[in-house]
């Protein structure tokens, strides 16, 4: 049967690093050619270099660059690119954007710009959820009185969660235990969310103590089909932020699953969405889920589903905008295996996280048939504070759980980055430790186990069997210690 002609020749590319590399892989294996964007400082980046094309972007920083939405859509009509694919972070959940690609007449690799407003709001998507029958948790929505929302936020009971309504990531986001906290906590939350999302609204609602981070993954053709491929398990974070997700969730149980996953597909379908999706949901102790937010992108954590669905969701994407609709129905989705995955940082968890910087003065990468390396590193590349600190991802895939954690170790154990501190031994106790090995994992698993995470203090003896070692490993050492010949050696620095 003769595949269907794609109606794109050209995609540019509105990111940079491991996701603009990710999305170049499948562009390049679809013979669709690709364009990246660069800041002049990013002019030798293994992004620029892996595309078809690449066009440099004006800013003041890198991050603006890449956030002017304009300039990229004047690149995309300057080098006849068909379509705009934005990654994720960014432009990728700006409805101003995609409506402004779409009047450019260029097609934009997401949902519409109506349902970005729509899911991108926590306010409206919530309200959109609860109105399908989704379960969310009780709330308070923003007013301009604090009192008043104080007020409505105390009868629902404590802990509160106070969140952003326009923002994700953990930005603007805080616990409130007891009434004499809330309007302080309010009040820093509605200044975060103004700093970062440019919008100051925050609303309030039932925090579940120890809750499970439960995301499933959706497809929707934008006429009202929808599929799930699964549910993703990122619960091992650090400040609201994940640093492991694996598929499928751990010792979830069979039901629950498939009415979480129901819920997703139900919500995705009204609202014709159009695109990959993820529904996230937090999951409690006791099997209650409530729906938490919608991202309307490809998630960082894509590669967990891809490697036990043996998907690409990228080439998914790009089918789904050209009107091919969903690549399978959801009888045909199967789950091959476990897989996890791992951010690779550049920060020092022994303090309190810190991003870090430096430069990669040497990569060696594990390899074989179970690993994925998501990355854009290079040796001599200067890792700053300019953008996130995630410098790769590291997917593992096993026949089942424990193998996938097996592999998991022995591939971080393999990892090499030098020149910049990153948290791979960090992961390696993260994912060794054992409840992550008996799945007993919650949002709070970080500060739960900081004391068995931290990095081991060394006794006298084995500093200096580590410094010895160091010093071996120096040929200069070695020819002083070792290299001379006797009766020369015992003479030592005698001399007549």
């Amino acid at each position: 049967m003769t595949a269907r002609a794609l109606p794109f020749k050209k995609i540019l590319i509105a990111n940079r690093g491991e996701i603009a590399v990710r999305v170049i892989r499948t562009l390049n294996e679809l013979g669709i050619a690709s364009v990246a964007v660069h800041h002049r400082v990013e002019k030798r980046a293994k992004h620029v270099r892996l595309a078809f094309e690449a066009i440099e972007l004006e800013g003041a920083s890198p991050v603006a660059a890449h956030l002017d939405g304009p300039q990229i859509i004047k690149a995309a009509l300057h080098c006849g690119a068909d379509a705009i694919h934005p990654g994720y972070g960014f432009l990728s959940e700006n409805a101003g954007f995609a409506q402004a690609v779409a009047d450019a007449g260029i097609t934009f690799i997401g949902p519409s710009a109506d349902t970005i407003s729509l899911m991108g709001d926590k306010i409206s998507a919530r309200n959109f959820a609860e109105e399908r029958g989704v379960p969310v948790a009780p709330s308070v929505m923003p007013t301009d009185d604090l009192d008043a929302f104080a007020a409505a936020a105390e009868k629902i009971g404590f802990p509160l969660l106070i969140k952003a309504a326009a923002g994700g990531g953990g930005k603007g986001m805080s616990i409130v235990r007891e009434a004499s906290q809330l309007k302080e906590a309010a009040r820093i939350a509605a200044s975060e969310a103004q700093r970062y999302f440019n919008d100051g609204r925050v609303y309030a609602e039932v925090y579940v103590e120890k809750p499970r981070h439960i995301e499933v993954q959706v497809l929707g053709d934008g006429k009202g089909n929808a599929i799930h491929l699964m549910e993703r398990e990122c619960s091992v974070q650090r400040r609201f932020q994940k640093i492991i997700e694996e598929a499928p969730a751990a010792n979830l149980p069979a039901a629950l699953r498939d009415e979480i996953c129901a819920s997703a597909v139900r919500l995705a379908a009204a609202a014709n969405y159009k695109n990959a999706g993820t529904v996230e949901y937090i999951l409690g102790a006791d099997g209650r889920f409530f729906f938490l937010e919608m991202n309307t992108r490809l998630q960082v954590e894509h590669p967990v589903t891809e490697m036990i669905t043996g998907l690409d969701l990228v080439k998914a994407q790009i089918e789904i905008a050209a009107d091919f609709g969903l690549p399978l129905t959801q009888d045909q989705v199967r789950a091959n295996g476990h897989s996890i995955e791992c951010r690779i940082c550049a920060e020092d968890p022994d303090s309190n996280f810190m991003p870090e910087t430096g430069s990669i003065d040497y990569l060696g990468v594990p390899e074989g048939p179970h690993l994925r390396f998501e990355n854009a590193l290079d040796s001599g590349q200067k890792v700053t504070t300019d953008f996130d600190p995630m410098l790769a991802k590291l997917v593992a895939h096993g026949a089942d759980r424990d193998a996938a954690i097996a592999n998991t170790i022995e591939a971080l154990k393999d990892l090499e980055i030098l020149g910049v501190k990153t948290n791979t031994d960090y992961l390696i106790r993260v994912v060794g430790h054992p409840a992550f090995v008996a799945g007993e994992l919650h949002t709070g698993f970080i500060p739960q186990y900081a004391g068995d995470l931290a990095t081991a203090k060394l006794t006298t003896e084995e500093l200096d069997k580590a410094l010895i070692a160091a010093a071996l490993g120096f040929k200069e050492f070695r020819d002083i210690a070792f290299g001379l010949p006797e009766p020369h050696a015992s003479i030592g620095y005698w001399r007549n």
